[in-house]
C-alpha cells in the first residue's frame, strides 16, 4: 500500500511541467558543455585564423611560430591565412616585385629564415592547411614604390582625385581592368605557388574597386568602346556598376584558371564583405563567383558589433546558397590591440555560425588570447570547448590530365599554359579621352567569365537582374579591422635585396 502511494506521488511529480523543464535544461547544458557530447562538425568545416602584420613577432621568430602552430592544432583549428602582400610589398623574397623596382628589402625571419617556408613546414606537420593571404589586393599606400613608380596603373574618381580613405588610412587603387595590372597581380600569385608548397591562395575585400573609382582614361575609353557611351556621372548608376562588376568577375575567372593551371586542387579562397556592401560599394559580385564555380571557398567578413545584426547576416540567402555549394564561413573579430573583446561574445557568434552550418575564421592570431580581458589559459580552454573535435580539411585528389582530341580543342582550356612573370614595358602609350577607339599600341583584352563565353551579354541565371540593395539594408560595419603598416618590423631588420 505504501509503495503504491509512493509510486503515484513520484509519477505526479514527474508530470509537473516545471520539473520537466528543469531536467531538460540541466541535461541540455551538461551535454553541450562536455566535449564527448558536442556537435560533430560538418565536412570541410573551416576553422581558420588570419596571421597578420600584427603577428609579426610570431611569424618571424621560429620558437614562437612553432608554439603558435602547436596551440592551433591542439585547439582543433585546421587552416591558417598568413599575410604575404601588404602595403604594396611582398612579405616573402619576390623576384617579381624586385624586377618592378618596388621591393627595397628582403623579408627574413629573426633567425635568417624565410618565414613563409618555416610556417608552411610547421603547419603541414600539424595537419593545418596554409593559404597565403594577398591582403592588400589592388590597394596600395600613395607613397609606396608601387604607386610612385607606376602611376599609369592607378585609377581615379570622376573629379580626378585618386585616393580614398579606408581602415588602412589614405590609399590609392591599381586599376583592376588594366591588363598590365592584372598580369602583375597574377604574377605574384603564381610566384608564391612556384616557390612554396601552398594549399591555395586567399584574397579578401581588396580584390575589388571602390565604386566611386573607375574614371581613369583607360577605363573610360574601354567603356566607350564597348557601350558607345560616356561613363555616367553617378558612380552608383546601375549599368555602370554592373559593367565594372562584370569586368571584375572576368578577372577573377582568369585568376582562378591561372591558379588551377598551376595546381588543379588548390583552394581559391575569397573573404569579402556581405553581399549588398560588396557589390554596390566594391564591385565584388561574389554570389556570381560562387555560381560560376570560379572560387572554392568563401569567408564573409561579418564584423558586426552586436549579436542580432550578426545573425541577420547569417540568414541572408546569398550566404545560405553559397554554403550549399562550397565551404563557407564567416569572419569573427577576436579583438584588436586597443579593443579587446570578451570571450563570451566570441562564443555567442561561433555558436550562431555553427547553427547556420557555417565555418569560422578569426581575425587575428594574437588577439585569440594575447590581447584579451581573460587569461591565456581561460581563452584557450573556451576555444577548445567550441571545437572539441578535429575537423580535418584535405585537398581533393588532383584529377588526372585528359588527352585532348580533335573534337576537344585546347586553345582556351586554360588561360596560361606557359606563364612567365610580368616584365615591365619601357613606354606606356597614353590614351586620350577624345579618341573613339583605342590606339593600336593599347591592347584591350577580351575578358571572359568562362572560356569561350563572353561576359557582355550573357547571364548566369535566366531573368537575373542587377543587384538592387534592399530598403532595409543593414548599416555598414562600424569598423574594418586592419593591421597598420607601422607594425611591420623596423626597416633596419630588413636586409637589402641581393639578386
Amino acid at each position: 500500500m505504501r509503495w503504491s502511494i509512493f509510486c503515484q506521488s513520484w509519477r505526479s511529480i514527474f508530470k509537473s511541467r516545471l520539473l520537466q523543464l528543469f531536467f531538460a535544461t540541466f541535461f541540455g547544458i551538461l551535454l553541450l558543455s562536455h566535449p564527448i557530447f558536442a556537435f560533430a562538425p560538418p565536412n570541410q568545416e573551416i576553422r581558420g585564423v588570419w596571421l597578420t602584420t600584427n603577428d609579426t613577432n610570431t611569424l618571424l621568430d621560429q620558437p614562437k611560430l612553432e608554439e603558435a602552430i602547436a596551440q592551433l592544432s591542439r585547439l582543433n583549428f585546421n587552416t591558417v591565412y598568413p599575410v604575404v602582400w601588404n602595403s604594396g610589398y611582398a612579405l616573402y623574397p619576390s623576384a617579381v616585385a624586385e624586377k618592378m623596382g618596388i621591393q627595397p628589402f628582403v623579408h627574413k625571419g629573426f633567425q635568417g629564415q624565410d618565414p613563409l617556408t618555416d610556417l608552411i613546414a610547421k603547419a603541414h606537420n600539424q595537419g593545418l592547411l596554409v593559404l597565403p593571404w594577398f591582403e592588400f589586393g589592388f590597394m596600395a599606400p600613395p607613397t609606396s614604390e608601387l604607386a610612385t613608380k607606376h602611376p599609369q596603373w592607378l585609377t581615379q574618381k570622376r573629379d580626378g582625385t585618386q585616393t580614398t580613405i579606408s581602415a588602412a588610412g589614405e590609399v590609392v587603387w591599381l586599376n583592376p581592368f588594366h591588363p598590365e595590372v592584372q598580369k602583375f597581380i597574377t604574377s605574384l600569385v603564381i610566384e608564391v605557388m612556384n616557390l612554396y608548397d601552398v594549399d591555395g591562395i586567399q584574397f579578401d575585400d581588396h580584390l575589388c574597386l571602390p565604386s566611386e573609382l573607375g574614371y581613369d582614361k583607360y577605363t573610360v575609353n574601354l567603356y566607350k568602346k564597348e557601350t558607345e557611351k560616356d561613363p555616367p556621372a553617378n558612380p552608383k548608376d546601375e549599368a555602370w556598376l554592373k559593367w565594372r562588376a562584370d569586368k571584375m568577375t572576368a578577372y577573377v575567372s582568369q585568376l582562378n584558371q591561372a591558379i588551377k593551371a598551376k595546381k588543379s586542387n588548390a583552394i581559391f579562397s575569397v573573404s569579402p564583405n556581405p553581399y549588398d556592401t560588396a557589390y554596390s560599394a566594391y564591385l565584388q559580385d561574389w554570389l556570381t563567383w560562387v555560381r560560376q564555380d570560379i572560387i572554392d571557398e568563401l569567408v564573409v567578413q561579418v564584423y558586426r558589433p552586436d549579436l542580432a545584426s550578426f545573425v541577420k547576416q547569417l540568414e541572408r540567402p546569398e550566404i545560405q546558397e553559397a554554403r550549399k555549394k562550397i565551404p563557407t564561413g564567416v569572419g569573427i573579430l577576436t579583438g584588436l590591440r586597443n579593443r579587446p573583446i570578451e570571450m563570451e561574445f566570441i562564443q555567442e557568434k561561433v555558436l550562431a555560425a555553427k547553427k547556420y552550418g557555417l565555418g569560422i575564421s578569426f581575425f587575428f592570431y594574437d588577439s585569440l588570447w594575447n590581447y584579451a580581458p581573460e587569461t591565456v589559459a581561460e581563452r584557450q580552454e573556451k576555444f577548445l570547448a567550441l571545437f572539441p573535435y578535429p575537423a580535418d580539411r584535405k585537398l581533393e585528389i588532383p584529377k588526372p590530365p585528359t588527352t585532348p582530341t580533335p573534337e576537344q580543342p585546347t586553345e582556351n582550356t586554360t588561360l596560361i599554359d606557359n606563364f612567365t612573370p610580368y616584365e615591365p614595358v619601357e613606354t606606356i602609350v597614353p590614351v586620350e579621352n577624345n579618341l573613339p577607339e583605342q590606339p593600336a599600341e593599347i591592347i584591350i583584352p577580351v575578358e571572359t567569365a568562362t572560356p569561350n563565353q563572353p561576359v557582355e551579354n550573357t547571364t548566369l541565371i535566366e531573368n537575373s537582374t542587377p543587384y538592387q540593395p534592399p530598403e532595409d539594408k543593414p548599416p555598414v560595419d562600424e569598423f574594418e579591422p586592419y593591421q597598420p603598416p607601422e607594425d611591420l618590423p623596423p626597416v633596419e631588420e630588413f636586409k637589402p635585396y641581393n639578386p
